[in-house]
């Protein structure tokens, strides 16, 4: 019998509420490591919290590819941790294993199957990163750009990042300048934050900065906010430019549809301008998830890259948000 802690879905806010700690609860209970042929018993390390869990907190995500949490079931995200036994020919004891679904409770039984053995060495041992620069928040910045950017060396691109300070903005705007872009903006909202990037939404006229801080206009945007701020930049982008739809961070607290729609200024800016506007999905580009990590795990290597969930959704974290469950011993 394995002691186990879980966080399972206490309650759902309004539909135009922030989360709030009471929405959760925690349990206690025991695991039975009685295997079937192909599972594994895990230790959880480490959790990810994203933005995107706040859709799956509703009864209706707004989306086709997020189901919701149940009520009184345990949450669940990325995660990484270690086998401790296991009837999977494929994985040993000891294995670390990451996975896009992974129970918020410190011991899991799972499908060997659905579980992704990663290498600790890509990551110089620190396996939070396979959470965060190497997880699917720099797989998301990653592919992103490539897939959606178009951003081209030599061609003097100007892009701008908002949520600049977060998980997946921290590493694009740095993925942009290693592809080419020669000038990278980042919105963020803190004095804290605007240390290392650029404009302070809280604080500062953002379209005047815009203007100041990219005088030649707009030719890529990596979208992880939404609203006013996403209004303001695509005001000022140029004709045939990209927005790289990642997130909606300042929406998500609201019942609206994913993505949620434009205003008819902004409609007709896109239209007008030739700007393209589309979202992406991480698992469109399964075949080509390793070359990914492997490029994203030289920069991380090289040094190129640099309370949780209701201070994530406050703009409380800067850079990627995780949650240390239990300790790791090589």
């Amino acid at each position: 019998m394995v002691p186990v802690k879980r966080i399972v879905l206490n309650s759902r806010p309004g539909k135009n509420g922030a989360p709030v700690p009471e929405n959760f609860r925690v349990e206690e209970g025991t695991l039975v490591p009685d295997l079937e042929d192909g599972e594994v018993m895990v230790r959880t390390l480490y959790l990810s919290v994203d933005p995107y869990m706040r859709c799956r907190m509703n009864e209706d995500t707004g989306t086709d590819y997020l189901t919701p949490w149940r009520l009184s079931e345990c949450v669940d995200g990325g995660g990484v941790g270690v086998v401790e036994s296991t009837r999977c020919g494929a994985l040993n004891e000891g294995d670390v294993v990451t996975f896009f679904s992974w129970p918020w409770q410190t011991h899991a039984v799972l499908k060997g199957a659905v579980l992704q053995k990663v290498d600790p060495q890509l990551v110089d041992g620190h396996l939070s990163h396979f959470l965060g620069a190497m997880g699917i928040t720099g797989l998301s910045a990653f592919f992103g750009i490539r897939e959606k950017g178009h951003v081209t060396k030599d061609a003097n691109q100007t892009m701008v990042v908002s949520g600049a300070a977060g998980a997946c903005g921290s590493i694009a705007g740095q993925i942009g300048r290693l592809d080419g872009c020669v000038t990278v903006v980042g919105i963020c909202g803190s004095d804290q934050k605007c240390r290392t990037l650029t404009i302070n939404y809280n604080t500062e006229d953002v379209p005047a900065r815009l203007r100041a801080c990219c005088p030649g206009g707009v030719d890529v945007y990596f979208d992880n906010v939404g609203g006013t701020i996403s209004d303001a930049v695509i005001s000022q982008m140029n004709h045939s430019s990209h927005v790289i739809l990642c997130g909606q961070i300042s929406q998500y607290n609201k019942d609206v549809p994913y993505p949620p729609p434009l205003s008819e200024e902004i409609s007709e800016v896109l239209q007008r301008k030739n700007i393209t506007r589309e979202r992406f999905i991480l698992l469109s580009y399964t075949d080509k998830l390793d070359a990914g990590l492997y490029e994203l795990s030289q920069w991380v290597k090289s040094g190129t890259d640099q309370d949780a969930f209701c201070s994530m959704m406050k703009g409380g974290n800067i850079g990627k948000q995780i949650i240390k469950i239990s300790e790791w011993k090589n």
